[in-house]
């Protein structure tokens, strides 16, 4: 009948105690938003303080009561421990939002601590105006983590790994197609990505805090838009400053290299500046945002909703942007500008910005091979004999990753259909269902409002919330790292 599982398949001991580590981590970060709450007297101190004990203590439990026969880790072992960890630091890092003085239900927390480390930016909380400092910061903090990868924060900090399967890790992780390690060591990778991105995000902060915003409110919105993660710290979003084009500018830059490869920016902050001539998804990317531009201005003028010349070149790009790089940031008059603008973001938010960024999304890369796939067909209709191949960046793609790329994409829409679907079984309206799918797996985080049609994600059913959670964690998963745990072959030899 059945197969028993061989579980020497896993290095379940050694999977446990990389858990604890994370844990660990996990709860010294819990202990910044709870000095934020100190400083600002407020009470949610002690949900963090609980919240960074509990989670210290099960992560000491967990590295020290593992006892792995051998250090080793191979691919089996890097699927099942990057789709846990997402998982595991998911349920402690909602305990502040059941444990604060506006506590929230576990569906929610869960929700909103998923959003979070997925960089969905999807919020269930109705209004954020009214919450703590503590709550604001460890929402930014979440996705800043999650933004350039939990693993990956792990390979970095954890030198053991380079030699224990790290390679294994960082290819279950990270988003792209094919991983090229900028380093000889994947630790030094690691170390290289996030030396970037932390030097990134301290720039963002300067200037963001050099405008209207204060330095806390720097913080929290550098952390969201470099990580392309979208909370904010008021119910209106980026239009509590709506009349500073500064701000706008300034995150439009940001999120825009937020939806760069990193591997491209570390070679260009080395003087390697061919890497960024010579990459045909790089141009792409600028490509589309100049088209969907022009597009987005032409429509703007056509109904009459441009009143200066923010509304058809800064307020278009910053929302181009923003949802190209799955942020999930609005400008406030984003909804007046009709039909054909909503119906060109769902194009942006399925194509995403470059793989190896911050961005969700199918990723434009996908997109520009399968682009350059059906051409080639479309030729073999004419001419059957002629040998085609899909060239990009002046490199010849095999067609074993041609295949793969198809075969995401296929299972990509095939996810928001049967999410959507699910969704609208539980009474959710079916405009309503298929968008909150479409924008949790590809991680933007729109809310279904967004259609006209409905309200934010607080309306939702808790079991509609939960396989929203799960269809987030999935899509910054790249699909494949999550749906190869359910074959039976991961289970057997």
């Amino acid at each position: 009948m059945f197969k028993k599982i061989d579980r020497s398949l896993v290095n379940l001991p050694m999977i446990q105690r990389i858990i604890g580590w994370l844990l660990c981590i996990e709860a010294a970060f819990l202990l910044f938003p709870m000095a934020a709450c100190l400083i600002y007297h407020e009470t949610d101190w002690q949900a963090f303080a609980i919240t960074s004990g509990v989670t210290l203590l099960a992560g000491l439990l967990a590295t020290n009561t593992s006892r792995p026969k051998h250090t080793h880790m191979g691919k089996r072992d890097g699927y099942l421990l990057t789709a846990s960890v997402w998982i595991v630091l998911s349920l402690f890092g909602l305990l502040p939002f059941m444990l604060c003085s506006r506590p929230i239900g576990i569906s929610d927390a869960f929700f909103e601590a998923v959003s979070g480390f997925t960089t969905t930016g999807a919020s269930i909380l109705p209004s954020v105006d009214g919450m703590g400092h503590g709550i604001h910061l460890w929402r930014a903090l979440m996705q800043w983590i999650g933004g350039m990868g939990i693993i990956l924060f792990t390979l970095a900090v954890v030198p053991l790994l380079n030699h224990s399967g790290g390679m294994q890790m960082f290819n279950a992780e990270v988003t792209g197609i094919t991983h090229d390690k900028i380093r000889p060591r994947i630790s030094q990778t690691a170390k290289s990505l996030w030396a970037i991105y932390i030097a990134l995000t301290v720039v963002l902060i300067l200037l963001l805090w050099a405008g209207p915003m204060t330095l806390f409110e720097s913080i929290c919105h550098a952390f969201g838009a470099i990580s392309t993660g979208g909370y904010t710290t008021h119910d209106s979003g980026i239009g509590a400053w709506n009349e500073s084009v500064y701000i706008k500018v300034v995150l439009i830059v940001f999120m825009f290299l937020g939806g760069v490869n990193f591997g491209l920016i570390f070679k260009a902050a080395h003087g390697d500046f061919k890497a960024l001539r010579t990459n045909d998804v790089l141009h792409a990317y600028i490509g589309v945002i100049l088209v969907m531009l022009l597009l987005f201005g032409i429509t703007i003028v056509y109904r009459g909703q441009m009143y200066s010349w923010v509304d058809v070149t800064i307020d278009p790009l910053f929302q181009i942007v923003s949802t190209i790089t799955s942020t999930g940031f609005t400008v406030t008059n984003f909804e007046a500008w009709g039909p054909l603008v909503l119906a060109l973001t769902f194009v942006l938010m399925f194509s995403g910005a470059c793989a190896g960024s911050t961005s969700g999304g199918a990723k434009i890369d996908r997109v520009l091979y399968l682009v350059k796939n059906a051409r080639n067909e479309l030729y073999r209709c004419i001419h059957p004999n002629a040998i085609l191949s899909v060239k990009v960046s002046d490199k010849v793609i095999s067609p074993e990753i041609v295949t793969k790329v198809i075969a995401f994409l296929c299972i990509y829409m095939m996810l928001m259909v049967a999410g959507g679907t699910v969704l609208a079984a539980m009474g959710v309206p079916i405009i309503d269902a298929f968008f909150s799918a479409f924008s949790c797996i590809s991680n933007t985080g729109l809310g279904a409002g967004v259609t006209g049609f409905g309200g934010g994600y607080d309306i939702l059913p808790d079991t509609a919330k939960w396989v929203l959670s799960l269809l987030m964690i999935i899509g910054r998963l790249e699909i494949f790292t999550v749906l190869v745990l359910f074959t039976p072959s991961f289970w057997h030899r």
